[in-house]
């Protein structure tokens, strides 16, 4: 069985595809079998392992709009155990053209159903906005996993967030969870940041996980070489920040499996 996770936070600049990138490349390198789905129009999971978006001959928008089978857009990357399905600019326009479909809601799920069960994890990169196409990534997923900054704007997105979550449950997947909150951009050593975080503990029934994503230079230099951050550099703080969120989402899902 595999573990279907949408990373989504309709705020946008909280580090949402860098954790797309990075996660699914330090779960391949734990030896997990990963697909990787690009779903914002904006493609910078895509770009940030090196793929010329404008060259692409199929994308996750052709898999959207029934033109092509869902396993003619894989592509296979440089990387061991590690698919992508890439997105570019014509998935802006499936907000519209979805509008004329009876099942726009399941326009994901239906197909990823057919070769979800190939892979041990499948991690979907969601828009930065509550749409149709993030609604398409939530009906399609198993859990949701937020990454968020530790600031005051971010405890009002969380809250909208949650909501949305609750309404898929009762509208289209009663079976999705949230997987947890990352905390991301982190800087411990601010009043603001530690306060963000207790306040996040102490009001939400939430998992907030273990492992904090720092800010970190190279971890921002990464996409523009087209390479994860363990790949770049695998010494820094942002590579192991990533190595450690892996080794924390296997023990738990190892955990939950033996209850």
């Amino acid at each position: 069985m595999s573990k279907i996770i949408a990373i989504a936070n309709q705020k946008g600049g909280v580090g949402k595809s860098t954790t797309a990138i990075n996660l699914s490349s330090c779960l391949a390198e734990k030896g997990k079998r990963i697909l990787l789905i690009d779903m914002d129009p904006q493609g910078n999971t895509t770009s940030g392992f090196g793929i010329e978006k404008s060259e692409l001959q199929k994308s996750v928008y052709n898999v959207l709009m029934g033109e092509c089978p869902i396993i003619d857009s894989i592509l296979s990357l440089e990387y061991p155990d590690m698919d992508l399905i890439p997105a570019n600019a014509d998935l802006a326009g499936a907000e519209i053209e979805l509008i004329d479909f009876e099942d726009k809601e399941y326009r994901l799920k239906t197909p990823l159903e057919i070769i979800a069960n190939d892979y041990e994890y499948v991690i979907i990169d969601c828009p930065p906005s509550l749409s149709i196409l993030t609604v398409n990534c939530l009906t399609a997923a198993d859990s949701i996993l937020i990454p968020m900054q530790a600031e005051y704007y971010a405890m009002e997105g969380l809250a909208l967030l949650i909501n949305t979550v609750d309404i898929m449950r009762s509208k289209l997947n009663e079976n999705l969870t949230i997987e947890g909150i990352l905390f991301t951009m982190y800087d411990g050593r601010t009043k603001l940041a530690q306060e963000i975080v207790e306040n996040v503990k102490s009001n939400l029934n939430v998992r907030i996980y273990d492992t904090f994503i720092p800010r970190n230079v190279r971890l921002a230099e990464a996409p523009s070489y087209g390479m994860p951050i363990n790949l770049y550099d695998h010494r820094s703080r942002g590579a192991k920040s990533y190595a450690s969120l892996a080794d924390e989402i296997i023990a738990l899902e190892e955990n939950d499996g033996k209850e």
